[in-house]
């Protein structure tokens, strides 16, 4: 007989909306995290996330993006808590390189508000962005970031308001499929569900075991810089930001705090075969990091303030797994988030509750379905 209705293992940014979602829809709840309530050591930390709808990766994200924007703001109105701020994103590269001509494929297809932008302009309009002079620009205004560890904090509270039960400081040991029950050994003792919900983050590999799903984790760094010049705080009218470079993809957010202006290197970063919890330092890429500023966001400067790591759990075509698993029809699978992952976990949690209690989703997501591999 199982003691729960559903087992959600790990709390972060999937797991938190997942165990909230589950529990809202009158089911009987366990969360189990390894580590206390919303940690610095997995992948939903850093203060802010980029939240963004005409999605150049693919268009078949924009519907997911859509709900998910309805979902933060039902959480936002559950939980009291501002967690989107709508700053606009800008969002510069060549005309013929992938940003661009994806931000506009996806506007064209969903009916998404973006204008396009000389570089002229962009300079006119924030003096502290530099664009090289053939390349394009895009602002979508109705874009922003989100309060990562606010977020997955108040999920985790509706959670608990929805009758969840939450255990943090707990590991998981093993799971296994006993007919029509899944049994989790915790270092604490076994739990049994009839369904499972894997949203492991950085740890999904060793979570899941052989399903022939290659997940490679990446070592990233986020960093902070006070400000040489005025013009960057949000308070300035100053936007998110996105450059595709010669050099790669790189993005930040307006000065918020004292901290400064938030910038990372979306590309590279270190493989790893697993999280740790010293993340180190990369001189490399940190140097990678002040180069772009000093060509991009000249008026920065490099007065560093603060330095976080954190991982991308990446898949082969960087695409989500959100999926049942291949050989257990009890146990849904969220994970291989890839780095560009956090501003949906609102839905995803929506869309790993209906795989566990029905089966199957409400939006379209075979795109994102375990079988792609296999072919």
């Amino acid at each position: 007989m199982a003691n729960w209705d559903a087992i959600v293992i790990g709390l972060g940014g999937a797991g938190s909306a997942a165990a909230y979602h589950l529990a809202r829809s009158g089911c009987r709840v366990l969360g189990i995290d390894q580590y206390p309530a919303v940690h610095p050591f997995g992948s939903s930390h850093g203060k802010t996330r980029i939240i963004r709808q005409a999605y150049f990766e693919d268009v078949a994200y924009v519907p997911l993006l859509r709900r998910a924007y309805e979902l933060w703001n039902q959480l936002e109105q559950s939980s009291e808590q501002k967690l989107y701020h709508r700053t606009g994103l800008i969002e510069l590269g060549p005309a013929n390189g992938v940003v661009i001509p994806g931000v506009l494929r996806s506007a064209a297809e969903h009916g998404l508000e973006v204008q396009q932008l000389s570089i002229a302009e962009v300079q006119r309009r924030w003096p502290g962005i530099v664009g090289r002079e053939d390349w394009l620009a895009v602002i979508e205004q109705n874009a922003g970031y989100l309060n990562v560890e606010a977020c997955v904090r108040s999920h985790l509270q509706q959670a608990e308001l929805a009758s969840a039960t939450l255990r943090h400081a707990q590991a998981v040991r093993s799971w296994r499929v006993d007919g029509n029950a899944v049994t989790v050994t915790t270092d604490h003792g076994v739990e049994c569900a009839g369904r499972l919900v894997i949203a492991g983050g950085p740890w999904s590999a060793s979570l899941l075991g052989p399903i022939g799903v290659p997940l490679q984790v990446l070592r990233k760094h986020q960093y902070w810089y006070s400000p040489e010049q005025s013009g960057y705080r949000q308070s300035d009218g100053f936007p998110c930001f996105f450059h595709e470079t010669p050099n790669g993809y790189y993005y930040g957010f307006p000065s918020i705090d004292d901290a400064g202006v938030k910038v990372a290197r979306h590309s590279g970063g270190t493989k790893i075969a697993g999280p740790t919890l010293e993340g180190g330092v990369d001189d490399e890429d940190r140097s990678l990091v002040e180069r772009f500023v000093d060509n991009y966001l000249p008026g920065v400067g490099s007065r560093l303030t603060a330095q976080l790591g954190c991982y991308y759990t990446v898949t082969k075509d960087e695409n989500f797994i959100v999926d049942l698993h291949p050989d257990h029809e009890q146990v849904v699978i969220v994970a291989g988030l890839s780095g560009h992952g956090f501003k949906f976990t609102s839905v995803l949690g929506e869309l790993a509750s209906q795989l566990a209690i029905d089966g199957s989703t409400t939006l379209e997501t075979s795109f994102l379905g375990i079988g792609r591999f296999k072919s």
